[in-house]
């Protein structure tokens, strides 16, 4: 007959609680630390106004619905009779290899904390997004 032995795995009750202890000092610095702060740090902030056009600037319901009515790549002064003057500009994007995009940003007047972004490829309209502010 055979003898089995229980062989160690490595792991006795000291390594466990040292585990545990380090894992909670983990979650407990987690706790304390804020992700956006240690994100905003990192990533650049790339919907941060570089020129304010017109500081009083504000996008109402009806001109937001006129602007969702103009197909993509219509021409930017056509946005322009809609849109009117924005209220700052963003730094280009790249939106795909070799392309850069001019954007515009206009504060919503309904929700001042959410912006409309107006989208350019040379002179044509290349579409919209919404950037959501704090």
């Amino acid at each position: 007959m055979m003898e089995y032995h229980a062989r160690s795995s490595g792991f006795n009750a000291a390594g466990i609680k040292y585990m545990l202890a380090g894992g909670t000092v983990v979650a407990a610095l987690g706790l304390l630390v804020e992700p956006q702060a240690l994100m905003s740090k990192i990533a650049p902030a790339k919907d941060v106004c570089q020129e304010v056009i017109q500081p009083q600037a504000v996008l109402s319901r009806d001109r937001l619905s006129q602007l969702l009515t103009i197909p993509e790549r219509s021409n930017k002064e056509q946005i322009r009779q809609v849109m009117q003057a924005p209220y700052c500009r963003l730094p280009d994007l790249e939106v795909r290899a070799g392309s850069m995009a001019k954007r515009e940003a206009y504060p919503l007047a309904f929700d001042p904390n959410t912006w409309l972004v107006v989208m350019y490829e040379g002179e044509e309209y290349a579409g919209y997004s919404f950037s959501f502010r704090r």
